[in-house]
């Protein structure tokens, strides 16, 4: 049942996309807004009571309809909900088509559109961005989405918990943002349990998305820059996805600050710097071409999934 409500839900997506500001996720972005306005006095365990209140609010009545349908034996049903709530979860055409519309300006030679598709995909100043820039970011976009929004739901749905965990999964990211990464929650310690606990939430998944691009891609290079590089990163997870995905397609990703070479001391005006030994990630500096890796790598990373999905679901068959 699993691989097929996967395989649906995948199928189904294809042909009618989810928009990102569909109504569902709308109330969910609303009810977190006021937990946050209910219970934010200024300290961590206020952050930490409201995070498990919305999990509970969401996961319960997600697992006990499934649990009701099983102990019917309404198979059917049971198939339907998990098709329906994996539906819900995945996302992997919400942002497709900033993607593509950026890769065919850039095709084009229209980087005032590419930088504009950029800004509004990603919220960030892209005024100035050279067509090298733009592709990297857009790729590094593309990557963390596909694993926030794929595989990292893929993931959790496996287990026991099912569609239930797949809902606390993309709840989870999208609470360590909304209570993080806004301006005026920036200091705020209401925010920290949420970062943390989506850190260890995604810490498997995050590992497996890597693997999985290495498997696809140039696994020497991968490998390599995920133990030699991802550290570089300020967010461990990011930072390995990246430098694996990059090291896979053969793609420099990352900041000039990321890709520097080793740190020089402070004091470095008495450093002969050309003694200091220069170590840069593996791979061309990103271009047009490197959107177009990203598709194959993804969809192959994909396949793989499916694959070993498939594998699991026989084998569980038989035995």
């Amino acid at each position: 049942m699993t691989f097929l409500s996967i395989l649906c839900a995948l199928l189904l997506e294809q042909m009618k996309p989810l928009r990102a500001d569909n109504p569902i996720y709308a109330n969910i972005k609303m009810f977190a807004v006021r937990m946050e306005t209910w219970f934010n006095a200024g300290q961590a365990s206020h952050g930490r009571m409201g995070w498990f209140l919305v999990m509970a609010a969401l996961m319960v009545p997600t697992a006990l309809i499934y649990w009701v349908l099983l102990r019917y034996n309404l198979i059917l049903g049971a198939f339907a909900w998990n098709v329906l709530i994996v539906y819900l979860t995945l996302g992997f055409r919400h942002y497709s088509h900033y993607f593509t519309s950026i890769q065919l300006a850039l095709n084009a030679g229209d980087e005032a559109t590419a930088r504009g598709l950029l800004a509004e995909w990603t919220r960030q100043d892209t005024i100035g961005l050279e067509s090298n820039e733009i592709a990297r970011i857009a790729v590094e976009k593309a990557l963390i989405t596909t694993h926030r929004n794929v595989f990292g739901v893929f993931f959790w749905f496996l287990l026991p918990l099912g569609p239930a965990a797949a809902v606390m999964y993309r709840v989870s990211e999208y609470l360590a943002r909304a209570w993080n990464e806004p301006d005026h929650m920036k200091n705020e310690a209401f925010g920290q349990f949420a970062a943390k606990a989506f850190y260890w939430i995604d810490w498997i998944p995050a590992r497996l998305t890597a693997v999985a691009f290495a498997v696809v891609g140039n696994f020497e290079d991968a490998i390599y820059a995920w133990r030699n590089f991802a550290h570089r990163w300020r967010d461990e997870a990011i930072g390995i996805i990246l430098a694996a995905g990059g090291g896979a397609m053969g793609v420099r990703l990352g900041t000039p600050q990321e890709n520097a070479a080793k740190v020089v001391p402070a004091d470095a005006a008495t450093v002969d710097i050309s003694d200091v030994e220069v170590e840069t990630l593996p791979g061309d500096e990103p271009s047009v071409r490197a959107l177009q890796s990203t598709v194959g790598l993804v969809w192959r990373a994909l396949l793989l999934w499916m694959l070993l999905l498939l594998l699991m679901s026989g084998a569980m068959a038989l035995g």
